[in-house]
């Protein structure tokens, strides 16, 4: 973008200016102040016009095309700055604020030489998921001299999306790894006849468990029959994200519901390699989301559209209703994986008691993600008051999160809880273990 708007005084040409003044001042006392006046008004006005000239053919500033955003993860936007004068010049750019990023205070400074291009960035860190643009970015440029600067604006708005964050993935290695691991565990189930949909008859051998012996075929046949199962290959898994007040609070650098997405992204990822459907429930006072189990790329893409767009509702999550729309929609057995926390006691009952309505047909994963805050402070030796209340308070809190968790698992569900930066690598391995032990 080429612009030459009007010239603006410098800081250096202030610094002139004040030196000129002082100057005419000293001279003033052994000469006329009219001439000294008019002579430094004419040096003044002579040498901020040749600074002005020197800017007319100015720079073109142009930003590229925002790069992806992944939150929490610092990227850049970058600017390309041609400049068509005889001189070398002199700039500075900076970004106007941008909704759910965090961008650099520092200006993106440099020099362009005569008849040349540079380039430049500025640093942006995404602080949010969802749906941004950016704005008009601002720039400024000077010659060597730097009595008179220019100021421009450039660029458009254009549209930002800022994804969860599924750098855990890259560093916990390949998920055709962990796939092989399932197609090992399956393997292994069906030579012991394991499984869950009928394949075949057979008459019964020594070793054959009592329980495959399928008494009507055998009445039918005079042998003793056994059933052979096969296991089911696709299966279906159920992400049900709680999005209410228990999930908006930091951890770091990003909200707890961050850290679910971004695990519950993982999870389908390795889902979809091991051909198990995958669905989405999500949900606070009232259900925010619901897409049915399905497989396939475009699902894949739906679901991580959904899901980068999911922001947390200062309201009470509605655990009973949730737990009632999921049987009545899912009656087939499911994995359902429910993202939530445990932090006092009133949520955890509700928890507890919303899913036992499910436990009897489906598979139910508890998700939860410990606060690094709590075990540093309670392992904090205290030396105020202050350190010794926040103890107590931490140690509360945990005996209550761990006396929920034993609950959870006396009643059949099962539950991963680890802090948040290991949250997708724990999830993927309770997963693999579930399908390798035929669990679903």
């Amino acid at each position: 973008m080429n612009a030459v708007p009007a010239a603006w005084i410098g800081p250096r040409g202030v610094a002139a200016l004040a030196g000129l003044a002082v100057g005419a001042g000293l001279v003033a006392t052994v000469v006329a102040w009219p001439v000294v006046v008019t002579a430094a008004a004419i040096v003044a006005l002579a040498a901020f016009a040749a600074d002005a000239a020197a800017l007319a053919v100015g720079l073109e500033f142009e930003r590229a095309a925002p790069p992806p955003l992944m939150l929490a993860r610092s990227a850049a936007f970058t600017y390309t700055i041609t400049n068509r004068a005889p001189i070398a010049l002199r700039f500075a750019i900076a970004e106007a604020p941008i909704e759910r990023l965090q961008i650099d205070p520092e200006l993106a400074r440099g020099w362009v030489p005569a008849r040349a291009r540079t380039t430049a960035r500025v640093d942006v860190v995404p602080r949010q998921r969802g749906r941004s643009a950016t704005g008009i970015a601002f720039a400024w440029f000077e010659s060597p001299l730097g009595l008179v600067r220019r100021r421009v604006r450039f660029g458009r708005i254009e549209p930002l999306r800022i994804r969860p964050d599924l750098s855990a993935l890259e560093r916990g290695g390949d998920l055709a790894q962990r796939s092989r691991l399932i197609d090992a565990g399956l393997r292994r189930v069906r030579q012991r006849g394991g499984g869950s949909e009928f394949e075949s008859l057979r008459e019964y051998a020594a070793g054959d468990p009592y329980r495959s012996i399928d008494w009507k075929a055998t009445a039918r046949r005079t042998k003793v029959m056994v059933a052979q199962y096969e296991v089911e290959r696709s299966q279906q898994i159920v992400i049900a994200l709680d999005a209410g007040r228990l999930m908006t609070p930091r951890l770091g650098d990003r909200r707890k519901l961050d850290y679910a997405v971004s695990a519950g992204l993982g999870l389908a990822a390795m889902a979809q390699t091991a051909a198990d459907r995958v669905g989405l429930h999500a949900f606070a006072g009232s259900t925010l989301a619901a897409i049915a189990p399905r497989a396939g790329a475009s699902h894949a893409a739906a679901l991580n559209d959904a899901l980068s767009e999911l922001d947390p509702r200062f309201e009470e999550s509605d655990y009973e209703r949730a737990a009632l729309e999921l049987r009545q929609r899912y009656r087939k057995r499911s994995l359902i994986v429910v993202f939530t926390d445990l932090f006092d006691p009133v949520a955890s009952g509700t928890v507890l008691a919303s899913l036992a309505l499910l436990v009897p047909r489906h598979l139910v994963l508890v998700v939860l993600m410990n606060d690094a805050a709590i075990g540093d402070a309670r392992a904090r030796e205290p030396v105020r008051v202050a350190d010794a209340y926040r103890a107590a308070v931490a140690t509360t809190l945990t005996l209550e999160r761990e006396r929920a968790v034993v609950l959870l698992r006396s009643r059949g569900v099962g539950v991963v809880d680890v802090p948040a930066r290991d949250l997708t690598l724990a999830l993927l391995d309770a997963y693999v273990d579930i399908k390798t032990r035929a669990l679903l």
